[in-house]
């Protein structure tokens, strides 16, 4: 189970490097191209913090926070190896895949290439990248799994609960 978890994060690792890559070939610091107007462009930007420029320049701190994370997601994987279902595989390979992505900007260039820029109803967001949106859309598929499964698992109990109240 854990290979796949690898596998997912492998090709999201790749992907997310090969559109920096495209991205920094093809357009110059803060060069923008419009795609659909008034709604979404590329913008090639760096950033030296995290999401919403957080800890601007604080680099080597986000890199030990990644490893940690790293350490602690490969860690759950090897004691939750057999209990994981498809979607939480899928989601912690999303996951690892943008911390991953993200960590080799960060070690090689001290920084990271954001270029998706979207406004939305008058409000500009803050440039992104792919590894970015791999971490917040696996982390919203897995936060809505698990309290999807907590749910599940709470309708089976509370209906054992009923059967056994009427038995008694």
């Amino acid at each position: 189970m854990k290979n796949k978890v690898y596998i997912v994060a492998l090709i999201g690792i790749v992907f997310d490097q090969i559109t920096k890559i495209i991205i920094k070939s093809n357009l110059r610091l803060y060069e923008n191209i419009t795609i659909i107007p008034k709604f979404f462009s590329l913008r090639y930007v760096e950033n030296t913090g995290a999401a919403f420029s957080i800890l601007e320049s604080g680099t080597y701190l986000l890199i030990i926070i990644s490893f940690l994370v790293l350490f602690y997601l490969i860690y759950y994987l090897n004691k939750e190896k057999n209990n994981l279902d498809n979607i939480t595989i899928l989601t912690l390979g999303m996951i690892m895949s943008g911390i991953v992505g993200n960590l080799i900007d960060r070690v090689l260039y001290n920084k990271v290439v954001d270029f998706l820029s979207f406004n939305i109803f008058g409000y500009h967001f803050p440039v992104f990248n792919v590894a970015d949106s791999l971490i917040v859309i696996g982390v919203i598929i897995l936060i809505g799994n698990y309290i999807y499964l907590e749910y599940k698992k709470g309708r089976k109990d509370g209906s054992r609960r009923k059967r056994c109240k009427e038995k008694a």
